[in-house]
């Protein structure tokens, strides 16, 4: 496992189809030690604070090994932070890492808490109206880290697997249930007994679960 690149870039606005859009989904690579606190890289940002940010999206995290397909799905150079991740890694792709994984990052520790969700944003940066649904149908969603230790990262720090969550559901896994098997009560019910699920994440999957055994109630009393 290596960090490729470590990216930060703050919100600014951009025109897109005549309408202003305020985004922080441009980063740009940088040199050196960079402090990370519970929130963020130092220089780092997110203009929509609804759904991006807070601590159990403290740092995107995207694989290195997915850019050759999109340089050849986008017919283009991908640049490091194309995908607007803090960092950009190797040896960590989705099928690799389980949420609740444990990582050390130079004097930081950081946790998996959830998939990245892909947002019209990414299909505005590349004027690709059906990238979000391209992410998630290839499941190349990158992933999120929420910081349990504050401290200086650099690439030259290797990331060092901590502490294996003893469920091993892969972000691969969560992603399945997520996007494409979202009827499959088993496997909303492993991905919630997971702690350290994302809060987002864990009243989404919630509220499936619920709204399921409601249907399949009414149908057994119907």
């Amino acid at each position: 496992m290596e960090i490729v690149s470590i990216n930060v870039g703050k919100p600014i606005t951009v025109t897109y189809e005549g309408k202003e859009l305020e985004t922080g989904i441009f980063k740009q690579p940088i040199e050196g030690a960079v402090f990370l606190s519970k929130l963020n890289f130092a220089g780092d940002g997110q203009a929509d604070l609804k759904f991006h940010g807070g601590v159990d999206k403290a740092v995107c995290v995207y694989s290195h090994e997915h850019y050759p397909f999109w340089e050849r799905e986008l017919h283009r150079p991908m640049s490091f932070g194309a995908f607007g991740e803090n960092l950009t890694v190797t040896g960590m792709t989705e099928d690799l890492v389980c949420i609740g994984d444990t990582y050390q990052l130079g004097e930081a520790v950081v946790q998996v808490t959830q998939p990245r969700q892909p947002c019209h944003k990414l299909a505005k940066r590349y004027d690709v109206a059906d990238m979000p649904i391209t992410v998630q149908n290839v499941g190349f969603t990158g992933f999120y880290f929420r910081v349990l230790q504050e401290g200086h990262v650099s690439k030259e720090d290797r990331p060092v697997l901590i502490e294996r969550h003893p469920a091993k559901l892969t972000v691969a896994f969560a992603n399945q249930i997520m996007h494409h098997d979202k009827k499959n009560q088993d496997g909303i019910r492993q991905l919630l007994a997971v702690e350290k699920l994302s809060a987002s994440w864990r009243k989404t999957l919630s509220n499936r679960l619920e709204g399921d055994e409601v249907d399949t109630i009414a149908r057994l009393n119907g």
